[in-house]
């Protein structure tokens, strides 16, 4: 059963953040951080992942060590561009179950991509029979093999469907 909401009352509460903490890019102050340095997400087979994060996606592999946490454990990296990496654990002996969507998690995870080399990404996607589905032009949403949501997505840094976001 789908659960009513009161999308007047959600806009408004959205309208009041907005005014309340969003500021005009010339008065923000200046991040403290310096980037995204990488994101970790979690493997159930790492050849698997390195086959599809490497040779579908082409984001090359760029270290594999032993996860410092985890005896057994891998942890491995991809260059995802812009000196930005995504990383990678597997915890053998673990039951970690299925991807979920859950409070805290992860819901997706957009990495944008040249306009051309999207479309090329695209076809790879069908080559390789993942399944996936387009949005608005820019946008091509899948599941990665632990099904992990992944967007590419055509738009520069900083900007999201043609608006500036940064």
């Amino acid at each position: 059963m789908t659960e009513q909401r009161d999308l007047t009352a959600i806009e408004a509460e959205r309208a009041r953040i907005r005014t309340a903490y969003l500021r005009p890019a010339v008065e923000r102050p200046v991040s403290s951080a310096r980037g995204l340095h990488h994101t970790a997400l979690i493997s159930s087979d790492v050849e698997r992942t390195v086959r599809f994060y490497q040779d579908v996606l082409g984001f090359p592999l760029t270290e594999l060590i032993e996860n410092r946490d985890y005896a057994g454990s891998s942890h491995f990296f991809f260059d995802i561009g812009n000196g930005n990496l995504l990383a990678f654990f597997d915890f053998p002996g673990l039951d970690v179950g299925p991807y979920a969507e859950v409070l805290g998690g992860l819901h997706h995870l957009a990495i944008s991509v040249d306009p051309e080399r999207w479309q090329r990404l695209i076809g790879r996607l069908d080559a390789a029979g993942v399944e996936h589905e387009v949005h608005s032009g820019v946008s091509v949403y899948f599941r990665d093999p632990d099904g992990a949501r992944i967007e590419l997505i055509a738009d520069p840094l900083g900007e999201m469907y043609g608006t500036q976001v940064l």
